[in-house]
């Protein structure tokens, strides 16, 4: 085994041992991830909150016993692939062992670290940005057409992971067309390419088009209630932090790519980044959707800088350049990721106040930053109504009817009554299962709607009961009620069909 070999190994067994290091046991999963787990369970080509590919991952974690450990190891692994694709990268640029290491460092300490401890389609997408950057890299250097043959696979991958490796394509070809490489639009292997990528990503369109394209309705409602809360300033500050202690390299890389000779041919890559960029200024988009541009970048600087420092008193500076990614996550793992317990950063709130981590997708600064109250109260909602369902006599014809996905889907995590919970939110809306006639009804609801509930539920069974609540005062469920109907006095079946009609209807 090489030197190089040892090395990358090193850093990826340090990536999977920080990843799972990076929660405290205090968190449980967040409440993404309890839908993506579920999709398991409902395989299809398509979902109402995403592509297909999660729902793969998430049925091999099944097949290996659901653990945490398994969930929290797949996006683990994507942040590793993309450390060895930066690896590669800087292969392909003719980079030494230091420019290697350089690499490696900058991608490892890193907002990946962050991104990488929860299963959702982020990590995956960040690697696929990678690796697509990758390919069009390698096919500069080579011009072999099989790289552009494997980067219309991995983009196909990245659109059937997440739709939002198509603002990667959106900034990528302007910038070929006004650079040097533009003879690259008279190549056949280029639209062959294309048909590629078409025929992988089919099934999906087909999907979305035989569902009345639900990802504009998503695309919709997320401008109106989250993007409408993006600060363009904000989401340009937020760049400079996602990778704070390798702006050194990663400008030094968009330096190299206008005015460092060997990089010529690879000039557009800094207009590709330039585009992108302002794509996602220009639709408010949410900052962590561009993390992926970033890491092909610190390999071009990388190797400049390795080449620039290579003689003379600036190879002094080597270890410096090796120092400031570690320095820099040092006060980043003090604050950045959920390895401090609530108690701790409720007592300590103007630092993550300060990095603007309390601020939720309202626009409203919190107690905890969002994804962490989103770690919370998830067994304590699951085991008290397993204990509701428990004691009910026709449990087979309990419909257990939740607000959110979150609710559902941590209710079906951890039941140990078989409880098949759903929703009219999200994926759920799709998975009602209407066979057996339901007499019974236990409702998950939102903190504030008690007496609302009974006043508008009640009077269609004979018995109503509040059965519990979420007592989790850290948790962003605290307060969610858990009522038992029993004994109905309509056809609840029909209730629901009306219900899930009217509920498509305003999609």
């Amino acid at each position: 085994m090489t030197k190089e070999s040892t090395i990358l190994i090193g850093f990826i067994v340090l990536k999977f041992l920080l990843q799972y290091h990076l929660i405290s046991p205090e968190y449980e999963l967040q409440r993404d991830e309890y839908l993506h787990l579920d999709q398991a369970n409902h395989l299809a080509w398509g979902y109402l909150s995403v592509p297909p590919v999660t729902s793969w991952i998430s049925y091999i974690i099944k097949l290996l016993g659901n653990s945490v450990f398994w969930v929290k190891f797949f996006p683990a692994l994507f942040g590793a692939l993309t450390i060895l694709t930066v690896w590669k990268a800087i292969e392909v640029l003719k980079g030494n062992l230091f420019a290697l290491i350089l690499g490696a460092t900058c991608v490892l300490f890193s907002s990946l670290l962050r991104l990488n401890t929860l299963y959702q389609p982020n990590s995956l997408d960040v690697l696929c940005w990678t690796a697509l950057y990758f390919f069009v890299l390698t096919y500069l250097s080579t011009e072999k057409p099989k790289w552009l043959f494997l980067g219309a696979t991995v983009f196909a991958l990245g659109f059937l992971n997440k739709y939002n490796i198509v603002f990667l394509m959106m900034g990528l070809l302007p910038a070929i067309l006004i650079s040097q490489q533009r003879k690259l639009f008279l190549q056949k292997h280029f639209y062959l390419a294309i048909l590629l990528a078409l025929l992988i990503i089919l099934p999906n369109l087909l999907w979305q088009y035989f569902n009345n394209f639900p990802v504009i309705h998503h695309l919709q409602e997320l401008a109106e209630t989250h993007l409408v809360n993006v600060d363009r300033w904000s989401f340009l500050r937020s760049q400079l932090l996602f990778f704070i202690g390798s702006l050194v390299v990663i400008f030094s890389g968009l330096y190299a790519l206008l005015f460092y000779k060997p990089f010529k041919k690879y000039q557009l890559f800094f207009w590709a980044m330039v585009f992108t960029l302002v794509i996602f200024l220009y639709l408010r988009s949410k900052s962590y959707y561009a993390i992926g541009i970033y890491p092909i970048y610190i390999a071009f600087g990388a190797v400049f800088l390795a080449n620039l420092l290579r003689v003379g008193w600036k190879r002094y500076l080597r270890p410096v350049t090796l120092l400031i990614p570690l320095l820099f996550f040092i006060p980043m793992y003090e604050v950045a990721f959920p390895n401090k317990t609530p108690a701790y950063i409720i007592e300590n709130q103007q630092q993550y106040k300060a990095l603007g981590m309390l601020r939720w997708e309202d626009g409203k600064d919190h107690s905890l930053p969002q994804d962490y109250a989103d770690m919370l109260g998830w067994k304590e909602l699951a085991y008290k109504v397993d204990k509701a369902y428990s004691i009910l006599v026709e449990r087979n014809k309990t419909l257990v009817l939740c607000d959110n996905y979150g609710q559902a889907g941590a209710i079906n995590y951890y039941t140990k009554q078989g409880i098949k919970a759903v929703s009219f939110n999200a994926d759920y809306l799709n998975w009602f299962n209407l066979e057996l006639p339901y007499t019974n009804l236990i409702r998950v609801k939102n903190a504030g709607s008690t007496v609302r509930e009974l006043e508008e539920t009640s009077p269609y069974f004979h018995d109503a009961q509040i059965a519990d609540s979420i007592t989790n005062s850290y948790a962003r469920e605290y307060g969610t009620n858990i009522f038992v109907f029993t004994g109905a006095k309509i056809n609840i079946n029909e209730r629901i069909k009306t219900e899930i009609a009217a509920a498509k209807r305003r999609r």
